[in-house]
């Protein structure tokens, strides 16, 4: 699942990270989702309202929340996606997603954390 509120990425990059998506959900087993846009209330709020979104889904889950303009990054895991990705390791990943987000690589920092997140789940199986 990926949505997002502006036009911040070209069909080809819609495309990269759908496919990225789909390989990291394939790999380790989790739904992943990334949300690109403005929280409605605080982020991690409304990062957590849009993982609980997900339903029947959500324990197994993880959501990537991404605010451009606040220069915020969330990730939310469910109950038993948390057990594969501890929160230490979720840590590491938005950091290095950070990096690249402050450099303008805004796809890359989402490909490179999305595929590092299922690496480790993939690792904890």
């Amino acid at each position: 699942m990926v949505f997002s509120t502006a036009r911040t990425l070209t069909t080809a990059q819609a495309d990269d990270l759908r496919h990225a998506i789909l390989n990291a959900e394939r790999r380790s087993g989790l739904r992943f989702g990334v949300y690109l846009g403005p929280p409605v209330g605080s982020r991690r709020h409304f990062a957590e309202k849009l993982h609980a979104a997900l339903g029947e889904e959500a324990p197994n889950a993880v959501v990537v929340y991404v605010d451009l303009a606040g220069r915020a990054l969330e990730i939310v895991t469910g109950e038993k996606a948390r057990r594969r990705l501890p929160d230490g390791a979720c840590r590491l990943v938005a950091m290095s997603m950070a990096t690249a987000f402050s450099v303008g690589d805004l796809v890359g920092g989402l490909l490179y954390g999305i595929g590092a997140l299922a690496d480790h789940a993939t690792a904890r199986r």
